[in-house]
């Protein structure tokens, strides 16, 4: 015991000398910064990551924080991915449209980003534990309080958009980044199977909130809701710790900018989350314009169980053809799958196929994106880096699925049937097109062998 914790303050000191600060002039670009004082500084950084990566004990008490982050992803990620069973409800009981009521389900995972720098900071200072316990709290005060704005569009926002998201954030900004402090091989896998609960939480959710509003109302569905939340998660984020005490010190490295990857990574990010929320938003109210109603909360179930498949697979591919790889496959599945199936999918087997294709994909997306934050900038700065990262989905959660919802809108409608969908699906394939293309300059960037393990 005295070993580990003794080894734990050695790589936190490690670390911390050779992490880039905002007050260091080896890390703040000046007029008398060389690039040969950048080069340096990058190396000690990554010298930084190599004594880290060293030391993972890949497993031990890290299954038992994977299983807890699960839990956690589970009840907040899962919220989050059924939003459309709710979006549905809400408009069969009149309260307010498709082209309204995206923007609450949208709010809420783009707090993700939107306060991603802010809370990869909360995440410094208050550490895992209690940044998960906080988290818990603030996504079953959002469910509960959405069960009493029901009738008022602007408390919705408030409840189901701006506290549960910051409550989803917190929960996510742990999960990203916990398990570079127990995993190095096995990265990739652990970050998977954190990121499948997440997938099976919004299967889940799918279907009990379908029976609770249909049985008690969309009020009350969400106040139950609230109550597991806090059931579950308030004693899986107690387990939670880290091995290593966070350092305090590094908020914003701005300087990641001056690597290309970084930056194309970045616009990755920014791209690549615009089409993500368009098929579980949207996927009821398809399947009701082409005559299959029943089948709604069961699709929106479905993409989510296949998410959570892929996050594992994907997770796993990390591991075995390396992180870049894995994430460009994961955009270009996204990609084919809405421009050349969901278009076509007017009958229920072809749009069974989109479903497990796209949403496998698009969970991928969400387990693999943390593992490349990871391997190719390094433990040591991980969750500066993430942070940073996550930011820039802002605008693609926030916008992608209500920019969807107004194409939809123009060409006449839900009631128009399924070809008033397709400028909408087309857009959301164009994007997700266009940010493989952006990982693949990335990937040719590290490595150009097809072949390699990037």
């Amino acid at each position: 015991m005295a070993t580990t914790t003794a080894t734990a303050v050695e790589l936190e000191t490690i670390n911390q000398d050779a992490r880039p600060s905002l007050t260091s002039t080896a890390t703040v670009p000046s007029r008398g910064y060389s690039h040969q004082q950048y080069e340096t500084n990058l190396d000690d950084i990554a010298e930084a990551s190599r004594v880290a990566d060293a030391g993972v004990p890949e497993g031990g008490y890290g299954w038992v924080v994977t299983i807890c982050s699960g839990i956690l992803a589970f009840l907040s990620i899962g919220f989050s991915y059924s939003w459309g069973v709710i979006q549905q409800g809400l408009i069969d009981e009149g309260f307010s449209s498709a082209q309204v009521l995206p923007w609450v389900g949208s709010l809420c995972v783009a707090m993700v980003a939107i306060s991603a720098i802010v809370n990869a900071r909360v995440l410094r200072s208050l550490g895992s534990q209690r940044t998960s316990l906080l988290g818990v709290v603030l996504v079953a005060i959002g469910q509960l309080t959405s069960g009493f704005s029901t009738r008022n569009i602007a408390g919705l926002f408030v409840a189901a958009g701006v506290v549960t998201g910051q409550g989803l954030s917190l929960c996510f900004m742990v999960s990203a980044t916990i398990t570079s402090q127990y995993f190095n091989r096995k990265r990739g896998l652990a970050t998977g199977l954190i990121y499948a609960a997440g997938g099976a939480g919004g299967a889940a959710n799918s279907f009990i909130l379908d029976a609770l509003i249909k049985s008690v109302g969309t009020a009350w569905s969400f106040r139950i809701v609230a109550l597991i939340t806090l059931a579950m998660g308030l004693p899986a984020a107690f387990f939670i710790r880290d091995r290593i005490a966070p350092n305090r010190r590094t908020f914003i490295d701005w300087t990641l900018f001056r690597d290309p990857r970084f930056f194309f990574l970045f616009l990755c990010g920014v791209v690549a989350t615009f089409p993500l929320l368009v098929p579980p938003f949207f996927l009821p109210l398809y399947s009701v314009s082409i005559g299959m109603p029943g089948a709604a909360a069961a699709l929106v179930a479905g993409f989510n169980l296949a998410s959570a498949v892929g996050r594992i697979i994907f997770g796993y591919c990390c591991d075995k053809i390396g992180s870049l790889n894995s994430l460009f496959m994961t955009l270009i599945l996204v990609a084919l799958s809405m421009l050349s199936l969901w278009p076509v999918s007017q009958s229920l087997g072809p749009l069974i196929a989109f479903v497990v294709i796209n949403g496998a994909a698009c969970g991928g997306f969400f387990s693999v994106f943390p593992t490349v934050a990871g391997s190719v900038f390094g433990s040591a700065r991980v969750s500066v880096a993430m942070g940073m990262l996550v930011t820039g989905w802002s605008g693609g959660y926030l916008l992608g699925a209500p920019i969807a919802g107004y194409l939809l809108a123009d060409y006449g409608g839900a009631s128009a049937g399924f070809k008033a969908y397709r400028p909408a699906i087309y857009y959301a394939g164009s994007m997700a097109l266009g940010a493989a293309g952006l990982v693949a300059l990335v990937r040719l960037r590290m490595n150009k062998k097809m072949l390699a393990k990037v």
